[in-house]
């Protein structure tokens, strides 16, 4: 796992949108294990702001730690929209946040098929009450799929947070 420039970059923006509105956040993150929590809490003062995370790589843990559905990981599967959103909310509630990053995909080389390619990704924000998400479609290898999963996620929640405090 590495920490790019550009990536510290944006959790530093992060954490002072955070501040400047008082919020707290958390993370459940899948293909990137962590990846997200690990660059938020690189930055001195991150307890502040960041109440934790849920690394949740099995469907059992995705049910048990953040409150997914068994039918809707049985109907849509881990990677996917209604999942995600999901995660996002129940990371949300059972660590008492208004904030949230959730994270799940298909990071490669294997694991993909032909309606879910290496590289599909969902991401999903929780921003006071209100729950967003979006499908990509990353390229390149393991590392850079996550990698771009972990830009994504942190570029939208700034963009999220500015947005609402308008």
């Amino acid at each position: 796992m590495v920490v790019t420039d550009k990536l510290s970059d944006l959790a530093l923006q992060l954490s002072l949108e955070l501040g400047r509105q008082s919020l707290k956040m958390a993370t459940a993150e899948s293909c990137t294990g962590g990846w997200v929590s690990q660059v938020l809490t690189a930055i001195p003062g991150s307890s502040d702001w960041f109440e934790g995370a849920v690394v949740s790589y099995s469907n059992a843990m995705k049910h048990r730690l953040l409150d997914v559905p068994c039918e809707l990981l049985d109907k849509y599967g881990a990677v996917s929209q209604p999942v995600v959103e999901q995660m996002a909310r129940g990371v949300a509630m059972n660590l008492d946040v208004p904030v949230s990053i959730a994270i799940s995909g298909i990071a490669g080389p294997g694991g993909g098929s032909r309606d879910k390619p290496v590289g599909t990704v969902h991401i999903a924000w929780y921003c006071r009450e209100k729950t967003f998400s979006e499908a990509f479609r990353f390229a390149g290898d393991r590392q850079q799929v996550r990698e771009q999963s972990v830009e994504v996620a942190l570029s939208e929640l700034i963009r999220l947070l500015q947005q609402s405090a308008t």
